[in-house]
């Protein structure tokens, strides 16, 4: 295909995304149970950034089901089996879960306690919080290096899938290159073949005109004969014809000293 495929444009989205929510999960969870308090902003600005995140992943859920449905309806048109079509529901149901387990841990009632809790903790600005304060900054930059770290072994997974993808093409243009090297070998035989039959058919088409010109010659020939033989027989006949007439003649009349009044005297 000369287009890369959507499905997979969506799905490195939703992974990278997946990725980093798991990220914010764990700093999210970190704020909550930790020994040190943390800041109310800090709490508040990474429960809502995971949340957005998990949002965000469940809209593009959405989009590939809607894809597989499309694609369902039309299975010739997007040349996929039900092989295939299995491996992209199974992403989207792991993914959903995933996302799901997630958003069940968020609105569990420990963990709203516990999120109240530190709220409070913030509000009231007591010693915790304080240590917690003067070390935000790191926390911060903690957070920025564990996404990156994330966003680095998602882009390390795709850049191996992308290698494997490539291999297998490789494999596949091989595969081509030899069945078409085999075509070519025997379209050239085939040519061949009907090269010396052309010269076969081209050197009985000479022979029969040779043997049709030597065959008119001898119709020619029979037919001068036969009419020589023709002729040379009805000449036979008028011979004959003649022959018998005179010999006919004489013998039907007498001889003239057999008529002659002298012999009678």
């Amino acid at each position: 295909m000369s287009m890369e495929d959507p499905f997979f444009v969506v799905k490195g989205e939703v992974q990278k995304a997946v990725n980093t929510a798991q990220g914010l999960f764990q700093r999210w969870t970190e704020l909550l149970q930790g020994p040190s308090a943390a800041t109310r902003e800090e709490i508040d600005w990474t429960t809502n950034e995971l949340r957005n995140n998990l949002r965000s992943i469940e809209w593009d859920l959405e989009d590939l089901d809607e894809t597989i449905s499309i694609v369902e309806a039309n299975p010739r048109k997007f040349n996929l089996d039900a092989t295939e079509l299995s491996i992209r529901k199974a992403f989207i149901t792991s993914t959903r879960q995933i996302v799901r387990d997630m958003k069940d841990q968020m609105s569990a009632s420990s963990v709203q306690a516990l999120t109240e809790r530190k709220n409070r903790q913030a509000l009231l600005g007591d010693s915790s919080s304080q240590n917690w304060n003067t070390g935000v900054t790191d926390r911060y930059g903690r957070l920025d290096r564990e996404l990156q770290l994330a966003n680095s072994h998602f882009i390390e997974e795709q850049q191996a899938q992308q290698q494997l993808i490539v291999e297998q093409q490789d494999e596949q243009l091989e595969l081509v290159s030899g069945s078409i090297g085999v075509l070519k070998n025997m379209s050239q035989r085939i040519g061949g073949e009907l090269e010396e039959q052309a010269v076969m058919l081209d050197d009985f088409s000479h022979e029969l005109e040779s043997t049709q010109s030597r065959l008119d010659n001898v119709m020619k020939k029979l037919a001068k004969v036969s009419h020589m033989t023709s002729a040379y027989v009805c000449g036979c006949i008028f011979a004959t014809a003649h022959v018998c007439v005179r010999h006919g003649s004489r013998h039907f009349c007498p001889p003239s000293h057999l008529t002659s009044p002298r012999e009678f005297t």
